[in-house]
C-alpha cells in the first residue's frame, strides 16, 4: 500500500522573553486515540525581579483544532477561560474597554496555524502557571497521520519535554519521528516504543541539547518534530467503534483497483499571476503531466479574459499527448483580466461532452484573483457553475495568496462536492499545487453511501469519490444505545461496478474511554455545520448557525461562532479570543522569522503592513522622504467611510529624532449628513504632553481609550493605536494600524500599487519595547496612490 499524508499540528510555546523572566518548565502532552488528539502546552514560569513584571503567553496552534480549555494559576488561585457565545463576549470585552482594559484574540498567522496569546502580571519573585488544551481529528491523506510538534521557546528550558501516546484499537503498523528538532544532538534526546496497538514517544532535550540541531543556537530550539503513523487495515469495511450510544467508523479500504480518471486543468493566466506565481504553476503542471497514467484523460485550458485551449476535447495521456502537453504549458504567459465563469463552465463542458463509463472525472481550477472581465457577479458565476456541473463530478478550487476572495472559491467548491485550498505564495508553492494534485490523483471508489440502521444523528454520509491514501470518517448516535440491531454497511461504485461493504464478523470495538466519541462525533457536527451554513441563507442558515453555536457552547469548543473570555486577577484586564475562518487573512509567516524571506508580496504586502502587523518599515522609509524635502507635517492616512456618514483624517507633524517618529498627531472626524457636515471634532497628540492615566471617551461611531503608553481608536472594525516610545530621553509617537476597516475605502498609504522592496534591518516600533528586526525598505512613491505632493498639508 502506498503511503500518503495527514498532519496534526502541535505547536510549541512562543514565548516572548527577557532576562526578566524564566521559563522553569515547558511541558507538551498529547494524546491520539482512535486519530482524536488532545493536546494540553504547559508552561511555568517565574518573575525573577524585584518588581511586576507582566508575562506573556503566546502558542501557535493548528487551523483544524478547536481549544477547549485554558487556565492560569498563581498564587494558588485558578483563573478558568470560558466559552461563551460572541455577542456575550463582546458585551464583556466592551465592559472592559470602559474600565481601561483591552482584549486579546486567537487569529491565523500561517498555513496551519492560528495564534493563542495572553499575557499577566506576575508579583515580584512569584510565578504563574499557563495551561492550553485543544483538540482536533487527525484526517488521512497520502496514508499517514502526522503530528508535528513545534517547539520555538525563545531560549534553552531546563525543563523540556514532549510525550505523545497513540493507542488505536486496529493496531499501529509504523511509527516514524523525522523533522528538524531530530538532528544532530537532538536526535539522543527522542525515544520511540512501538508495541501492536500503542506507541510512545518521548522528547526531552538537555539545555545543551537544545542547543545543537539545524535551526538551534543560543536561544534555544527554534524547529519540528514529526511523528508519523499509520493503522492496520485488514479489511474493506474499516474498523468501527462504539462507546455510551455513540459510535465513529474510519472506512479507508486500499486493495481495490485504481478507477481511471478524466481530469481538466483550469489555470489562470492573468496579469496578476506574473513572476514566480505562473513559473511555479508551470513547474507543477509538468510534474502532475508526468504522473498521468496511460488509461487518464486530461483536458488543459488557461484563461484571463479569452479562453485558451490545449486541445478541445478530453485526450488520452499517451506519450504524444503529453509531449504536446508539456509544450502548452511551457507557453502559458501571465497576460490580461480574469474570466473565471467562462473557464469553469467550458471546463465542465468539456468533461460532460466526453463521458467515459467506469472512470472518476474531476475539475480543478487556480487562480489567484477575483473575477475581472466577463461575468463578476459572485452568486451569478456559483449559480451557473453548480448547473453546469449538476453533481455529476468534483471543483476543486485552488486560491493563490491571498487577493482572491477564498469565501468565493470555498462556497464554489461545496456547491460541487469539492473543496478548496489555499496556495501560499512561497518557494515550495509548486510542491504545495502538486502536493494536492496527488490527494486526488487515484480515485477507487465513486457514489459512495454510508448507511447506518439503527442509527441516529448522523455526520455526513454521502461522499462523490474516495482516494487512495485518504480516509472517510462517520459518527453518530445509536438509538436507545441498542449495538445489537446497529448494523453498518457502505455501498459504492467500484470501477464499472456497484460494490457493498458490511462488518462481516458482526463485532464493534467497545472499549473506548467515556466521553471521546461524543466529542469526536461533536467535532465533526460542528465542522460539517460550519460548512453547511456558507451555502444556506435565511431561516435555514440562522438554522444551522444555532444548532452549530449550542454544540459549541456545550462541549467547550472555540468555534468561529464562540469566544473564549480568559478572566485575570482583580484589577486587570479581561481577554476575549475569537477563532479566525480560513477565508481571513493570516499574518505573514516573516511575522514570526527574522530576516523576512524576500518574496514577491505586492498587494499583500500592502494589505499586511495596513492592519496586519506587516513591518512599519515601509512607513519609516516614507518618513525618511519626507525629512528629505523638509516638509514639517505630512498626511498619514485618509480613511474615508461614505455608507456610514463619516471621515476621518489623521494628520501628523515629525520628530528631529533621528530614525524616531511624530511629535504631534491629529485624528479629524466628520460627521456627514445630506446638506453638509454637521458634526467635527478632532483627538490630538502630543508627544511633550502625555499624560499616563486611564482615559475613555466615547464620541459619535467611535471610542478612544488610553491605556499606560498607548491610545486605542476604534471605529467599527478599524483599530488604530498610537504608542509613546522614548529615546535619548525624548518621547515620539509612532500610530499603528492595527486593523484595516473592511469598507476598503482608505487612501494614503494604504494604496494598492504594485511596489519593489529591498531587505534591511529596523527597529519594530509597532510594539511598546522595540527590537531590531529584518523588514522591508519601501519609496513613497510606490507605496502612495497618488503623488507624495497631494497628502501634504499646511498645519495639523
Amino acid at each position: 500500500m502506498g503511503r500518503a499524508s495527514v498532519l496534526l499540528t502541535v505547536f510549541g510555546l512562543l514565548l516572548a522573553l527577557t532576562d526578566d523572566w524564566d521559563i522553569y518548565s515547558f511541558h507538551i502532552n498529547s494524546t491520539v486515540t482512535s486519530r482524536y488528539a488532545t493536546t494540553v502546552i504547559t508552561s511555568r514560569v517565574a518573575n525573577r525581579m524585584n518588581e511586576p513584571k507582566e508575562i506573556e503567553f503566546h502558542v501557535q496552534i493548528p487551523k483544524n483544532a478547536f481549544i477547549s480549555r485554558f487556565r492560569m494559576m498563581m498564587d494558588g488561585q485558578v483563573y478558568d477561560g470560558v466559552v461563551k457565545t460572541k455577542e456575550q463576549a463582546q458585551e464583556q470585552y466592551t465592559r472592559a474597554v470602559s474600565r481601561g482594559e483591552s482584549a486579546g484574540i486567537v487569529r491565523s498567522v500561517g498555513r496551519t496555524m492560528e495564534e493563542f496569546k495572553t499575557s499577566v502580571t506576575v508579583a515580584a519573585h512569584k510565578k504563574v502557571t499557563f495551561e492550553l488544551t485543544y483538540e482536533e481529528l487527525l484526517k488521512r491523506t497520502h496514508g499517514k497521520y502526522e503530528l508535528q510538534i513545534y517547539a520555538r521557546p525563545m531560549k534553552p528550558v531546563e525543563d523540556f519535554k514532549a510525550d505523545v501516546h497513540i493507542h488505536e484499537k486496529a493496531g499501529i503498523s509504523f511509527v516514524d519521528v523525522k523533522g528538524g528538532l531530530s538532528t544532530k544532538a537532538l536526535a539522543n534526546a527522542i525515544t520511540k516504543t512501538h508495541a501492536d496497538k500503542q506507541a510512545w514517544v518521548h522528547f526531552y532535550p538537555t539545555v545543551d541539547q537544545q542547543k545543537n540541531c539545524d535551526s538551534c543556537g543560543e536561544e534555544g530550539m527554534n524547529g519540528d518534530l514529526v511523528i508519523a503513523y499509520d493503522v492496520n487495515r485488514d479489511n474493506g469495511f474499516g474498523d468501527i467503534k462504539t462507546s455510551d450510544g455513540y459510535f465513529i467508523h474510519h472506512f479507508a479500504p486500499s486493495s481495490l483497483p485504481r478507477i481511471p480518471k478524466n481530469v481538466v486543468f483550469v489555470i489562470d493566466r492573468s496579469g496578476s499571476m506574473r513572476g514566480r506565481k505562473i513559473t511555479q504553476t508551470r513547474t507543477a503542471l509538468l510534474r502532475i503531466l508526468n504522473d498521468l497514467a496511460e488509461d487518464d484523460f486530461f483536458g488543459l485550458i488557461s484563461f484571463d479574459r479569452e479562453i485558451i485551449h490545449f486541445k478541445r476535447e478530453l485526450v488520452q495521456a499517451t506519450a504524444l499527448n503529453l509531449e504536446g502537453a508539456r509544450g502548452f504549458v511551457r507557453n502559458i504567459e501571465d497576460r490580461g483580466s480574469t474570466d473565471i465563469n467562462a473557464a469553469v463552465l467550458e471546463g465542465a463542458h468539456i468533461l460532460n461532452e466526453h463521458p467515459r463509463e467506469g472512470s472518476a472525472s474531476i475539475l480543478i481550477l487556480l487562480t489567484d484573483g477575483d473575477p475581472t472581465s466577463g461575468v463578476t457577479n459572485f452568486d451569478t458565476i456559483q449559480s451557473n457553475v453548480k448547473q453546469a456541473i449538476a453533481g455529476k463530478f468534483p471543483l476543486y478550487c485552488l486560491g493563490f495568496g491571498f487577493d482572491v476572495k477564498f469565501e468565493f472559491l470555498e462556497k464554489m467548491s461545496l456547491q460541487n462536492n469539492g473543496v478548496a485550498r489555499r496556495i501560499y505564495e512561497d518557494s515550495d508553492a509548486d510542491l504545495q499545487l502538486k502536493g494536492f494534485y496527488d490527494e486526488v490523483a487515484t480515485p477507487l471508489l465513486t457514489d459512495i453511501t454510508m448507511i447506518y440502521v439503527g442509527g441516529t444523528n448522523l455526520t455526513k454520509t454521502n461522499f462523490s469519490q474516495y482516494y487512495n491514501g485518504s480516509e472517510i470518517v462517520v459518527a453518530g448516535e445509536i438509538i436507545d444505545n441498542n449495538v445489537e440491531i446497529f448494523t453498518p454497511q457502505v455501498v459504492a461504485i467500484s470501477s464499472k461496478q456497484k460494490v457493498t461493504f458490511s462488518n462481516t464478523n458482526g463485532s464493534v470495538d467497545s472499549s473506548v474511554s467515556d466521553g471521546l466519541l461524543q466529542r469526536v462525533w461533536a467535532y465533526l457536527t460542528v465542522k460539517q455545520l460550519l460548512e453547511k451554513e456558507l451555502l444556506l441563507s435565511g431561516p435555514e442558515k440562522e438554522k444551522v448557525n444555532k444548532e452549530a453555536l449550542e454544540l459549541s457552547l456545550t462541549y467547550g469548543f472555540v468555534t468561529p461562532l464562540t469566544s473564549m473570555v480568559v478572566t485575570k486577577p482583580e484589577g486587570e484586564s479581561s481577554e476575549t479570543h475569537h477563532k479566525p475562518k480560513e477565508r481571513e487573512e493570516p499574518l505573514p509567516q516573516s511575522y514570526h522569522r527574522s530576516p523576512m524571506r524576500s518574496y514577491d508580496q505586492r498587494r499583500r504586502f500592502i494589505k499586511s503592513f495596513s492592519g496586519r502587523s506587516a513591518s512599519l518599515s515601509k512607513q519609516q522609509k516614507y518618513q525618511t522622504q519626507i525629512n528629505n524635502f523638509k516638509i514639517k507635517s505630512v498626511e498619514l492616512i485618509i480613511y474615508y467611510l461614505p455608507l456610514f456618514s463619516l471621515e476621518l483624517y489623521i494628520n501628523g507633524v515629525l520628530d528631529s529624532i533621528k530614525n524616531g517618529g511624530f511629535k504631534e498627531i491629529v485624528i479629524h472626524v466628520d460627521l456627514i449628513r445630506q446638506s453638509g457636515p454637521y458634526s467635527s471634532s478632532h483627538l490630538y497628540f502630543s508627544a511633550t504632553n502625555c499624560p499616563q492615566n486611564p482615559f475613555l471617551a466615547c464620541f459619535p461611531r467611535f471610542t478612544v481609550n488610553r491605556i499606560k503608553k498607548q491610545t486605542e481608536v476604534t471605529d467599527g472594525d478599524m483599530r488604530l493605536v498610537i504608542l509613546v516610545h522614548e529615546k535619548h530621553g525624548r518621547k515620539f509617537l509612532w500610530p499603528v494600524l492595527r486593523k484595516l476597516p473592511s469598507a476598503g475605502d482608505t487612501e494614503g498609504l494604504l494604496g494598492e500599487r504594485h511596489f519593489c522592496f529591498s531587505l534591511s534591518i529596523s527597529v519594530d516600533l509597532r510594539i511598546r519595547r522595540p527590537v531590531e528586526v529584518g523588514c522591508c525598505l519601501i519609496p513613497a512613491d510606490f507605496v502612495l496612490p497618488r503623488p507624495l505632493t497631494d497628502f501634504l498639508v499646511a498645519h495639523v
